[in-house]
């Protein structure tokens, strides 16, 4: 057990977010610029756009506006470099790809060989939320079991504990919009306990549905012009963005 006056060092970064940002300079830039990254909702996802606005209308909710935070990147995967059967990959909910993605590049930026930290005590701290992804089970045999692992958030941790060979603590964490703070609020806690020398700790969330945006609209949660102003006297609600880190 380590003293609490000890300073826990971040020794890497990595992140994906709206605008194609890749990077934590890109991000920051992003951020001091004082710069949206919000664009019409994709059109790669299978969704129901028209049906989705008209809806809103038709149904008296709240006007879900065509803009939104989402991950460019979101479909890209390469499962071969992470040991995934192409079959199982399309059964794999975005955020465990993103995350692994984004894991992956966070101990590259902290000059760690991945396949090094094998056997060692790493933890493993993801937030994360059910975003919706998956058709039901028992309608799609051909994934010959993936979508049980695939679409579960609580995989999410134990796919990069397991492709890196780490035996920290694994955890998935639900706060809702708290989730990836809790996550790292528990990451700092095993490092001070002696639970693990090192953790990996962030969030990560990838749209899978529309449904979000529809449930929000019906509680007259989401923003009158599609603009988020967050702690301003002119904010009229809440948009819905993506984004791992």
């Amino acid at each position: 057990m380590t003293d609490k006056a000890d300073p826990i060092v971040i020794v890497g970064m990595a992140v994906e977010a709206p605008g194609g940002i890749t990077t934590p300079d890109e991000f920051w830039t992003l951020l001091s610029e004082e710069r949206e990254a919000l664009t019409p909702f994709p059109d790669d996802r299978g969704w129901s756009l028209r049906s989705l606005f008209e809806g809103s209308r038709r149904d008296g909710f709240k006007r879900i506006h065509n803009l939104g935070g989402f991950l460019s990147s979101a479909a890209e995967f390469d499962p071969e470099f992470f040991g995934v059967s192409p079959r199982e990959a399309t059964a794999m909910d975005p955020q465990q790809r993103v995350a692994l993605r984004v894991a992956w590049r966070a101990l590259e930026s902290a000059v760690i060989n991945p396949g090094e930290l094998a056997g060692h005590d790493v933890g493993v701290y993801v937030g994360a939320a059910d975003m919706g992804y998956g058709p039901d089970m028992a309608e799609f045999s051909h994934h010959t079991g993936h979508l049980i692992t695939g679409s579960s958030i609580g995989v999410i941790s134990g796919r990069i504990a397991y492709l890196l060979g780490l035996t920290g603590p694994a955890m998935t964490v639900d706060t809702s919009c708290s989730s990836a703070l809790s996550a790292v609020h528990l990451a700092v806690g095993a490092l001070r306990s002696g639970d693990c020398d090192l953790a990996l700790a962030g969030g990560v969330c990838v749209m899978g549905s529309p449904g979000y945006f529809v449930e929000f609209s019906k509680q007259h949660a989401l923003s009158d012009d599609g603009h988020c102003r967050a702690y301003s006297a002119h904010a009229s609600g809440t948009v819905w963005a993506e984004g791992a880190g």
